[in-house]
């Protein structure tokens, strides 16, 4: 047995308080160190409130070393994914500044273990967001295209849910485009997106895919942040989820999305130098 696999067996997360913060810092050892970790559930699967005790002891060890919570991402959000994962939920992550990566930037080098990229629509939220009882739509102040680069801390990028939601819902960085006015950009429940890694297109979807409609989400992000104990306030980006199935990130090169009527974003990796 490997010594993170040691580690893992060693801890009854179940019953010790404990042992949450031992596989919250396995975590974020691997993330640190870009050594993936044996997959918890390989040793016990952890329940929903489990993995999300283990979430919020991550973050907090993140926030601890200068970090600043900005938003929240969503997963699941496609019904083919949560098919596949035997869910009947969407699960719910935290982003913080330091996954930011600005529109037209370069990622960092040493960005995840082994990264991949999906397109996605992103909302500016308002201060109703926090209110219970306040519509969910009217909490959106804008809309945006965004890449997500997601990164399981897992070998071989393999989880069942609790190991997924324990390690931030794969959270890595973020890049959004430019911001239009919610009022301005009119529904969002059938628009094209694209993926592209140096101008040719790896993947097509529709923003359909996300809840059915990407407005969705809002609500769903509400509920499962007062479910689970994460930070609800006005400001905050959120991540709606992905319109098409994540792919490998490029060692070099550029990767852009475009959501139909919202514009595009992109993000470069490597040397190559931006276009």
């Amino acid at each position: 047995m490997s010594t993170n696999a040691a580690a893992v067996a060693s801890v009854d997360p179940s019953t010790d308080p404990a042992g949450i913060e031992d596989l919250a810092r396995a975590l974020d050892r691997a993330e640190r160190r870009r050594t993936p970790v044996a997959q918890f559930s390989a040793d016990r699967p952890l329940d929903l409130d489990t993995a999300y005790a283990v979430q919020r002891s991550l973050i907090a060890r993140r926030t601890a070393r200068g970090e600043r919570v900005v938003g929240l991402k969503l997963g699941f959000t496609s019904r083919e994914k949560a098919r596949q994962m035997g869910v009947d939920d969407v699960i719910i992550g935290a982003l913080t500044d330091a996954m930011r990566i600005d529109d037209g930037c370069r990622v960092p080098d040493d960005r995840g273990i082994h990264p991949r990229v999906e397109p996605e629509v992103a909302f500016l939220l308002g201060p109703t967001f926090a209110d219970p009882g306040a519509d969910p739509s009217t909490a959106i102040v804008a809309v945006a295209p965004a890449l997500e680069i997601i990164d399981s801390r897992y070998r071989d990028f393999r989880f069942d849910l609790g190991d997924v939601v324990a390690d931030d819902a794969s959270a890595s960085a973020f890049a959004i485009g430019p911001w239009r006015a919610a009022d301005e950009a009119g529904p969002l429940e059938n628009r094209a997106v694209v993926l592209e890694i140096d101008g040719r297109a790896v993947a097509t979807g529709s923003t359909a895919a996300i809840l059915g409609d990407p407005v969705r989400a809002v609500a769903a992000a509400r509920r499962l942040a007062r479910d689970h104990g994460l930070e609800l306030r006005g400001g905050m980006v959120l991540l709606a989820g992905a319109a098409t199935a994540a792919v490998p990130m490029p060692a070099n090169g550029s990767v852009a999305a475009e959501v139909s009527g919202l514009g595009r974003v992109v993000v470069h990796v490597g040397e190559e130098e931006p276009r």
